[in-house]
Formats: C-alpha cells, structure tokens, sequence
C-alpha cells in the first residue's frame, strides 16, 4: 500500500508540474521590481528565493538549464537550442524528453515559485522580466562611470558546470569570454581615467580580480605603490606578478615591468603621468581573443641557432606582431603560449587555459634551397574547426625577408578569415534554429550583424544594416568602429540610390568619419575609411591622401587601406600610384569576396589606361557575382562603348534601367569622383557611344 501511495503521489506531482509548464505561459506576471528569486552565477552556481532560503536544483543540468535562461534574459530560448546544447550526442527525440525531464525537476524544485519566474511554452522558455535578479546581468552593466557592479565578480562563471557536455562546454567557454571581455574592457577604462596613486591601486586590483594575469594592471599596481613610498609594497606586487604569470601562462614578466622594478628598487620610481599624458590601455570591444603557436619545424638542424626551430619560432612572433594593428583582436602572446609547443598542442586545452577564440598553428619545413611554411587558423569555439589553411614558399637563404613577407600576408589573411567567421557566428543561429531568439547584442555584434546585411546589397537588409549600427553607435558611443561603418554606409546608401536625401548622408558619412578617427586616433581602418568618403563624397583629394598614408602607417598590413588608397589615386589622376597600391591590395589577400568596392578600382584602373577589354571583362564578372551593385553598369556601359559593341551594351544598359531608371551621362559625371577633365570626357564619350542620354528623361 506505501509503495501504492508513493506511486500516486508522484503521479499527482508529475500531473500538476506538466499542468504549470502548460499554462505558464498564460499567468499573470509579478508586478515590476517584484524579485521572487536571486541567482549568483560567479562561482559554484547559488539560487535563493525571496526569504533567502535555498533554491539551488540538486541535478548540474537542471542548473545548467537555469543557467542558460539567466544568461539568456530576458530574452527566451528555444528548446531545441537547449536540447542540442545539454544533449548534444542522443537524437533529437531523446534530448527534447530529457529537456522535459530537467523542466519537470526544475518546476518541482522551484516549487510555487516556479509559474511565477519562469515562461515555459511549446517552443521556448524565459525567465519572466523583473522577477529575478542575476549577478552576471548587473556586471553586463556595469561602464567605467558606474563600475560598482564588478564587486560582484568572485570566481570563474559558472564554475561547477564544466564538462556537462562537449556542446555546453562550448557555450558555456562562449559565455565566460562574453562576460570576462565585458567586465575586463570596464576595468581597463576605469585603470586609464586614474591619476593619483590611490585610484590607481583600487582600479588595478578591480582589474587583476577579473585577470590575474593583465600585466598592465599588475604595472600600474607597482607603480602606485612605488609613488605612494611603499617601495616593499611594490616590490611584494612585483613577486605576486611573476607567481600568477608563472602559474598561469608559465611566463616570466615582460621587459617592461622588470625595468620598472629595478628603477624602483634602485629609488628613482618614475612619477605618475597626468591623464592626458597616460596612454590609455588596449580595450578591445570584441573579447576575441587569438593566440599564435610557435611553428613546428622540421629540416636540417632544427634545434640549433639560427636553424629551423629559432625561425619557427621569430615567426610566430611576427605574425603577432603583425596582427596587433588590427584593433578588434585581443592577442596572447606568443611567449605565454610557448609551453604549449613542447609540452603539448593541445587545442581545447589552450582555450581553456587562455581563453582562446582562435588558434593560429602551422609548421615551418626546409625543403632544399626554400623554406615552406603552412599556417592553419582554428575556430575554438566551433569543435576546433579548421577555418583556413594556407601554404607559404620563400627563399632559405632569406630568413628576414620570410619573416617579413610570410607575417604581413598571414595577418592579413587571418584578420580577414577571422572576421568573416565572427559575421558568420552572430547571423547564422538566427536563421539556423527556428524560434530561437539571441541575447541582447553588444555595439561589437551589432557592427557584425551590420556588415552581413550590406555585403549583400538588398535594399531592405542594407536599410536594416543601417539601423544596427545606429544602434551600435548608441550602445558604445566611445567606440570607433560602429562610426565608422556609418560612415561606409552612407557612401553606398548614395551610391546605390537609396538615399531619400542624398545632401543629409553626405553630411552624415563626413561627419561619422571625423567622429570614428577622433574616438581612437590608432584605427587603421577608421583612417582609411575617412579618406574614402574625403576623396569620393567631398572631392578633396589632397586631405584623402593624408589620411590613407595614416592609415598605412598604423597598419601596412591592412588590405583595404592599400585598396582604397588606390581607388583615391585614380581620383587624383595618378594612375601609377594605383596600380602600385592595388597590387599591394591583391598580394595581401588575393580573394576578397566583400571587396566590391575595390575591385571597381581595378576596372576602372584599366579603363583609364585605355584597356577597354580588361575594363569589359572586369565590370562583366563584378555584375555577374554583384548585379544589384549600380555603380559598376556606368562603368562597364562606358567600356563596351568604346569597344563599339552596341549589342551588349543594350543588354547592359536595360539591366542598369532596373536600378536606376533615371540615369544619363550629366548624371554619372555629377557623382564621379574623377578630377582630371581627360578621365571624365573619357567616361563621358564612352557612356554616349554605349547610347547612355545625356539627360535624365524628366
């Protein structure tokens, strides 16, 4: 008879648990700033409800799945993410009952509290807004003005919950560099604003508490203790330094810091620097964090000096040397990783230990009079996805000029793969899981989000592109690069006729591009971009000029510097010094399938040189991969009609009526950016014999 009862009334239990999951969806939510249960996710995972009695569920993937809704909210999550995530290996069934499973724990665990928190339908399920308070959403608040919230932070998120499954492993990484990146980048803006030793002290031990291992906060540590007269203090911070460096990265305190150390111990500390003069520290707003193995090498003497094994070695240096211009990448550096390459390779073991996103590996091998080098970028995050492979030769004799060469073209090649799989990461789940809805963005995904939606230049995409990076500018107005993609895509909402008011996006773009190189005058891009719109909105060429060649020397490694630069040559005329830049452009990245508006360039590079074959050619294969892209049917139009082929060009030509039903040769020279009269009376005569009006039909 017991066992009879207990049966019915875990029955009766199991009916009304599905009866609240059914009709969850349905009550009435809890008035605003009614908080039912508090969640501290930093650390060994804690619940409690309203009176402080424990909530916690017993099972790690029932808390795995409150974790998932906590550090989703407010925004729900589909089942089916959270089944393939806990449950990565069973079959969809199988995982959709296990998710029940876990539901039905977590509803009896929470016990009256659980209609009341959580929203739970057919296909998604929520934390309900306002009834939960979560330490990791207040940190995610948290700004250099209002930092308070990064108290909060105690120990490793969520960290009882690794190794649950291969899938939530990988979600659960994902989260913590999400986190970690957030409140680091706060802190680091907080360590630059501090001018007096005290600030300095309380900011850089804020900083160490979310990285022990940031030797600029650990710097700034020593310093202000030095200037306070603590030298045994500053000499204690420097030994607790070189332990967490050495306990963590297995590296010894760079060159900066020891020097430091001995000014201080000899008693000529340096005074602290005003605000104005301290170089701010690296905020990287993406948290990517990418790391270069030193090669493998194979070949004569592979150990010995100046043999294979120092080179591989020196490169892998410079190829991080190379990539630290490009501002969205938070690198390791190549010392810290350098245990890896003896001890083990161990992919998944270096995102743990590092917090990598990507992993840049290869091999160095002599193969008679060269030397072969093959390069490999992995996705940490997506299962050690190999993302990219390439494969370098170079003279033996040359080991300078390999590192030189090979540095500059793998970093230009990985920054360009690497942001390609970040654009690919924030679009793709979206679309990929049905119902599913992501967290709130940062101004970083929104710029992604952002630049997927142009590349394809569909008008209703291109308008919404617009509108995240608005969104972006807002969210982090001190941030150079959602400005300067504003500016990019006012130039081609002109240029693709989009614009209601083409006066107010010029306006726009020039004034986007001044903000984006005033936000961080070290942007590369942010330069290259702003001599652009110069050249091809404001027809100033000469300040286009200055600006490109700052591009060039913050990063002479950056392909769309050199492509724009180019595009900025033709304008002025100096056709040479074009074709030098885009030769630069094609040998740092020979396939760039986003560069639509470089590759224009080249067409027109052989237009004006009179290579109306090449220009044709050119202009046919950028409208065959681009056909919604306006600018370049002027172009093509204007080389068939000197080639005299008035057949293709009327085929052209009522392909470019879809787009611009409006266009005429007054028009296309209103907007081309052409400052010598022979290029324009060029384009002008070709655009007439391809029988182009010479006046808009009013």
């Amino acid at each position: 008879m017991l066992a009879v009862h207990t049966g019915l009334c875990n029955y009766k239990k199991m009916l009304m648990s599905r009866a609240a999951e059914l009709t969850s969806l349905g009550r009435p939510a809890p008035r605003a700033g009614e908080e039912r249960l508090r969640l501290r996710l930093f650390g060994a995972m804690e619940a409690a409800d309203a009176s402080g009695d424990s909530a916690l569920p017993n099972g790690r993937k029932t808390r795995a799945l409150l974790a998932m809704l906590a550090l989703a909210a407010p925004r729900p999550v589909s089942r089916a993410w959270i089944a393939e995530t806990l449950w990565s290996g069973r079959p969809e069934e199988q995982a959709r009952g296990s998710l029940r499973q876990e539901i039905h724990r977590l509803l009896d665990c929470l016990g009256p509290l659980g209609p009341e928190v959580l929203a739970i339908g057919r296909e998604q399920i929520a934390l309900r807004p306002g009834t939960t308070w979560i330490d990791v959403a207040e940190v995610l608040r948290a700004t250099p003005a209002i930092p308070q919230a990064l108290r909060l932070i105690g120990g490793e998120l969520l960290a009882d919950l690794s190794g649950l499954d291969p899938a939530a492993d990988l979600w659960l990484a994902g989260e913590r560099n999400r986190v970690r990146g957030h409140a680091r980048a706060v802190a680091e803006a907080l360590l630059a604003e501090q001018t007096a030793p005290d600030g300095m002290i309380a900011a850089a031990q804020q900083l160490l508490a979310i990285d022990q291992t940031h030797e600029g906060a650990w710097r700034a540590l020593i310093h202000a203790h030095a200037v306070r007269g603590e030298r045994g203090l500053a000499i204690e911070a420097f030994g607790r330094c070189r332990a967490a460096l050495a306990q963590a990265l297995d590296a010894l305190p760079s060159d900066e810091t020891r020097e430091l150390l001995a000014e201080i111990r000899s008693g000529n500390a340096p005074p602290l620097k005003s605000r104005g003069q301290t170089p701010p520290l690296p905020l990287v707003r993406s948290g990517r964090r990418l790391g270069v193995l030193p090669l493998q090498s194979f070949g004569d003497d592979p150990q010995g000096r100046g043999g294979a094994g120092e080179l591989a070695i020196l490169l892998a240096e410079e190829i991080t040397s190379a990539l630290a211009p490009f501002r969205w990448l938070d690198l390791v550096s190549c010392s810290a990783l350098a245990r890896f390459a003896t001890e083990t390779r161990d992919e998944t073991a270096l995102r743990r230990a590092f917090g990598l996103d990507f992993l840049v590996d290869g091999t160095l091998q002599r193969l008679g009079a060269m030397h072969r080098v093959t390069l490999r970028l992995i996705d940490l995050n997506a299962g050690n996805h190999i993302a990219w492979v390439q494969r370098f030769d170079h003279r033996a004799d040359d080991p300078l000029g390999l590192q030189d060469r090979i540095a500059a073209l793998a970093a230009a090649r990985i920054d360009l793969e690497a942001q390609h799989l970040e654009i690919r990461r924030v679009t793709q789940p979206a679309a990929s899981t049905a119902g599913r809805v992501e967290r709130d963005m940062s101004a970083y995904e929104a710029v992604l989000r952002a630049l997927g939606l142009m590349q394809r230049l569909d008008r209703t995409q291109f308008l919404a592109a617009g509108s995240l990076l608005d969104l972006a500018a807002e969210l982090d107005p001190d941030y150079a690069m959602p400005r300067a993609q504003i500016a990019t895509w006012n130039a081609l909402l002109i240029a693709q006729g989009w614009a209601a008011n083409p006066e107010e996006a010029r306006a726009r773009a020039t004034a986007a591009a001044q903000q984006a190189i005033a936000i961080d005058p070290q942007d590369a891009r942010a330069f290259a971009i702003a001599g652009h719109i110069k050249s091809t909105l404001e027809r100033r060429h000469d300040e286009a000029v200055a600006l490109v060649r700052r591009a060039l020397a913050l990063n002479p490694n950056l392909p769309m510097a050199w492509g724009l630069a180019g595009i900025i040559d033709l304008g002025r005329g100096d056709l040479a010094s074009a074709e030098q830049r885009f030769a630069r452009y094609k040998e740092l990245v020979p396939l760039d399938p986003r560069a639509f508006v470089i590759d224009q360039g080249l067409a027109l590079l052989a237009f004006l040189r009179g290579d109306f074959e090449t220009a044709t050619a050119l202009a046919r294969e950028i409208g065959e991969i681009r056909p919604a892209l306006r600018a370049i049917y002027p172009l093509h139009l204007a080389a068939l009609g000197h080639l005299g082929r008035t057949a293709e060009a009327a085929r052209a030509r009522a392909r470019w009526a879809h787009l611009d039903p409006g266009h005429s040769v007054a028009g296309i020279l209103a907007q081309t950016p052409l400052a010598r009269a022979a290029d324009r009376d060029l384009l002008a005569t070709g655009l007439r014999l391809a029988g182009v009006p010479e006046l808009a039909a009013s």
